[in-house]
């Protein structure tokens, strides 16, 4: 019987506003490269993979500046690659410096269907948690946007020392939760820092797939939106 779910934070309940995928576009058509959107979006979560492992091998924050926009120039370098396009050797530093700017000016906000789903399983008394590689001042947001009231806690990588998908963040989701890791689910966008971590820790995954990355996937539930989560509880 599933008692809890522990769910992703960004890009699983909320996105910048345009969305990440959307900034590097229009980065990108400043140097005349216009790339395909689903490319920018597998690009994205390559880069993602890539700056998390990174951050475990030494923290991203505690580098130099140049070294951490090496760190973030995997982002622009992993869309090229994704999208099969070759670009000047300046332009990946370019491009991520335009999106970083923009980045730390625009608003998160919430999926349309975050508080309805949230709310329907509250009142079926699941215990909601939060896990998430995002920073505690981020997650100051949760009041503002209206999750504070729907979920039970939130844990951080932070807090625990160690990013998705090391098994320290999900371990701390089950503790406090107090459940067993059969009794929980994790729910996010990404596979690899997701699904795969979730899985190391004996907690069932279940992949969200809003865009339709991951049409390959079939060994967990896969999702297009939060409301079919319902069903596989």
């Amino acid at each position: 019987m599933i008692k809890a779910i522990f769910f992703d934070w960004f890009d699983t309940l909320v996105q910048f506003q345009p969305p990440r995928a959307e900034l590097y576009r229009q980065a990108f058509k400043q140097f005349g490269i216009d790339l395909p959107i689903k490319a920018i979006m597998r690009g994205i979560l390559a880069g993602d993979r890539s700056y998390f492992a990174e951050n475990t091998r030494f923290p991203v924050e505690k580098r130099s500046t140049e070294e951490q926009e090496q760190v973030y120039c995997g982002y622009p370098k992993a869309i090229l690659a994704e999208a099969g396009v070759a670009a000047a050797e300046e332009v990946p530093l370019k491009v991520i410096r335009m999106v970083r700017k923009q980045s730390k000016e625009l608003p998160l906000v919430l999926f349309d269907d975050v508080i309805s789903t949230l709310t329907v399983l509250k009142e079926r008394q699941l215990i909601l948690g939060l896990l998430t590689n995002a920073s505690k001042e981020m997650l100051s947001l949760n009041r503002k946007l209206g999750l504070e009231g729907l979920l039970d806690f939130v844990v951080t990588s932070r807090e625990v020392g160690a990013d998705k998908p090391e098994p320290p963040i999900f371990l701390a989701a089950l503790e406090r939760a107090g459940v067993k890791a059969f009794e929980a689910v994790h729910v996010g966008d990404q596979y690899h820092l997701d699904i795969l971590g979730a899985r190391g820790a004996e907690i069932n995954p279940i992949l969200i797939d809003r865009n339709d990355l991951y049409p390959e996937v079939s060994d967990c539930p896969r999702i297009h939106s939060l409301a079919e989560l319902v069903q596989h509880i």
